[in-house]
C-alpha cells in the first residue's frame, strides 16, 4: 500500500499555535486513574528486595542464602550472592520483554484500553500464584505472569498518558505514571516493614497485595475512554472528535484533530512499524528509544530500590533497621518526583535530565569512598558513617525522582510520531525490561566482584548519559506530540542525519509500502 501523497512525517505543517482547549477535571482524573498501571512496575521493584531479605522466605525457597546470611562477618559484599535469589528478581524483567513486543500489535490495533485491561488480569494473576506458591517453580510462574502484567502496562499507559494530556501540561500529567511507580515503591517498603513481623509466612501477604494495584488498573482500563489518537488510528474519527471535545473542554479542536488525522492516515499505511522505524528518517527516535531506557537503568537506581533491604544489611544495618532504610529511599523517591512533576513543564526536560545525572554522580563516587576507607569484608560500617551513608544513598533516589525516573518514560512516550508510536514504545519498554533484568540478575554478583566499586561503575555510566542528553536530545517542553517531527530537524546534529528534504523521504516511504 503506497503512503499517498502526505509528507512522510505524517503532519503537513505545525499548528501549533492554533490548538484549543483548557486543562479539564475530565482529563486529569483520566490521567491519574491511568497513571495507576505504574504502582504495579513499583510496587514490585519495591516488594522484591523486602521479600528476599525475609528469613521466612529464605529457608523455604533459597535454604543456601539462609545459611550464608547466617554468618553475616564473613563476606559482607558477597553474603547474599546467589543466581536463583536473583533469578527471583530478573526473571519478571525478561516475561516483561517478551510481552512487551507483543503488547505494540495489540496496542495498536485494539487501543490503549486493550493491553492496560491485559497487563492488570495477568499481573493479577501473577499476584495470586506468588501468594499461594508451596515451591519455586509455582513462584518463579507466579513472577512470569507479573512480567507478562508490567509488559503491557509499561507499554500502554505512558502512551495513553502522552496522547490524553494536552501539550502544555504532557511532562506533568505523563509523570504521573512515575509518580505511581514511586509510591507503589514506598507502598511496597511499608508493607515489608510490617510484613516482616508476620513470621515465617508474612512474605504472602508482601506478594498477595500486589493484586491490589492489578485490579485498579483492570478496573480503570475498563472504565477509561480510548484515545482520540488510537480511535482515529482505528477509524472512529467520529468518536475521537467527541472525546478530543471533551478532555479539551471546547468544540474548537479543529487543528488538534487534524493533525491527528493527518499521522492517522499515514500511520495506517504503515504495514510493518517496527521495519518502518529502522529507516534513515526516524533514526533520532530510534536511538532515543534504546539509549534513554538503557541509560535509566545504567544509573544503578534499581539495584539500590531492587536490594535496598539487602544493600543496607551487607553495610552492618540490622534486619529491622535495613527495611527502615529502604522505606526511606521509597519516601525520599516518591517525593522528588512531585519536583519533576511541578518543574518538567516550565524548566524543560535537557535541564531536569543534566542537573539530576550531576547530581548522581556525586553520590555516587561519595558512597564509593566511603565503603572504599571504611567498610570491608569482615567489618561493619560505625552508626555514624551508616547514617552518611544511607543520607547520600536518600540524595542520589531524590535526583533520580526528580530526574531520569520520570523523565527516562516521558521522553520516549512522546517523540515517536503515530505510525511508529506502538513499536517505537515496545522498544522503549524492551530495552528497559532487558537491562532491568541484566542488572537484577548480576547485581549481586557485581557487588561481589567490585564490592564498593560498584558506585563508581555506575558513576561512569551517569556520566556517559549526562553528556549524551547535553549534546544530542533536544528539547521538547511545550512542542505538540504529532508536530514532534519538525523537532529533530533543527537539532545541529541530527538535521545532518535525516533526509534533506521530504519529498524524497516520501518517494522511498511508497517504495517500501509497495514492496
Amino acid at each position: 500500500m503506497a503512503g499517498g501523497s502526505l509528507a512522510p512525517t505524517g503532519v503537513s505543517k505545525e499548528r501549533a499555535e492554533q490548538y484549543q482547549g483548557r486543562v479539564t477535571a475530565y482529563v486529569i482524573v483520566t490521567c491519574m486513574v491511568a497513571a495507576v498501571g505504574g504502582s504495579l512496575f513499583g510496587y514490585d521493584i519495591g516488594i522484591s528486595g523486602g521479600v528476599t531479605s525475609m528469613d521466612g522466605f529464605l529457608s523455604k525457597f533459597f535454604p543456601t542464602v539462609y545459611r550464608q546470611k547466617m554468618h553475616a562477618h564473613q563476606n559482607n559484599y558477597c553474603k547474599y550472592n546467589n543466581q536463583g535469589l536473583a533469578a527471583f528478581t530478573s526473571s519478571l524483567y525478561l516475561a516483561g520483554l517478551v510481552s512487551s513486543l507483543i503488547a505494540s500489535p495489540i496496542t495498536r490495533k485494539y487501543g490503549r484500553r486493550g493491553s492496560i485491561i491485559c497487563g492488570g488480569i495477568s499481573f493479577a494473576t501473577g499476584a495470586a500464584l506468588d501468594a499461594s506458591a508451596q515451591n519455586l517453580a509455582m513462584l518463579i510462574l507466579g513472577r512470569i505472569m507479573l512480567g507478562f502484567g508490567i509488559g503491557f502496562g509499561n507499554q500502554a499507559v505512558p502512551l495513553y498518558l502522552s496522547e490524553m494530556a494536552p501539550t502544555h501540561l504532557r511532562g506533568g500529567l505523563n509523570m504521573m505514571f512515575q509518580l505511581a511507580t514511586t509510591l507503589g515503591i514506598f507502598t511496597a517498603n511499608m508493607i515489608n516493614y510490617g510484613t516482616e513481623k508476620l513470621r515465617p509466612w508474612g512474605w504472602r501477604v508482601s506478594l498477595g497485595l500486589a493484586a491490589a494495584p492489578a485490579i485498579l488498573m483492570t478496573v480503570g482500563g475498563i472504565l477509561l475512554p480510548e484515545t482520540p489518537n488510537s480511535l482515529v488510528e482505528r477509524g472512529s474519527e467520529e468518536k475521537g472528535r467527541k472525546v478530543l471535545e471533551k478532555i479539551r473542554g471546547t468544540t474548537n479542536v479543529h487543528a488538534e484533530l487534524q493533525d491527528i488525522i493527518d499521522a492517522s492516515e499515514l500511520a495506517n499505511s504503515i504495514e510493518h512499524p517496527f521495519r518502518n522505524i529502522l529507516e534513515k528518517r526516524h533514526r533520532p527516535e530510534l536511538i532515543m528509544a534504546i539509549f534513554m531506557p538503557t541509560f535509566q537503568i545504567l544509573t544503578g537506581i534499581n539495584s539500590i530500590l531492587f536490594y535496598a533491604p539487602v544493600l543496607f544489611q551487607s553495610m552492618g544495618f540490622g534486619g529491622n533497621a535495613s527495611l527502615y532504610s529502604s522505606a526511606v529511599t521509597g519516601a525520599v523517591l516518591a517525593s522528588s518526583t512531585l519536583v519533576s512533576i511541578a518543574t518538567v513543564d516550565r524548566w524543560g526536560r535537557r535541564a531536569l535530565l543534566i542537573g539530576g545525572g550531576i547530581q548522581m554522580i556525586i553520590c555516587q563516587v561519595i558512597v564509593a569512598i566511603i565503603l572504599g576507607l571504611k567498610f570491608g569484608n569482615d567489618r561493619e560500617l560505625s552508626k555514624g558513617f551508616s547514617i552518611l551513608v544511607l543520607v547520600i544513598i536518600c540524595l542520589f533516589v531524590a535526583a533520580f525522582g526528580w530526574s531520569w525516573g520520570p523523565l527516562g518514560w516521558t521522553v520516549p512516550s512522546e517523540i515517536f510520531p503515530l505510525e511508529i508510536r506502538s513499536a517505537g514504545q515496545s522498544i522503549t519498554v524492551a530495552v528497559n525490561l532487558f537491562f532491568t533484568f541484566a542488572i537484577g540478575q548480576s547485581f549481586l554478583s557485581l557487588l561481589c566482584a567490585f564490592k564498593f566499586g560498584i558506585f563508581l561503575f555506575f558513576a561512569g555510566w551517569i556520566t556517559i548519559m549526562t553528556i549524551f542528553v547535553s549534546l544530542f536530545l533536544p528539547e521538547t517542553k511545550g512542542v505538540p506530540i504529532e508536530e514532534m517531527v519538525f523537532l529533530w530537524r533543527k537539532h545541529w546534529f541530527w538535521k545532518r542525519i535525516l533526509p534533506k528534504n521530504l519529498e524524497s523521504t516520501e518517494m522511498e516511504q511508497s517504495k517500501n509500502n509497495v514492496i
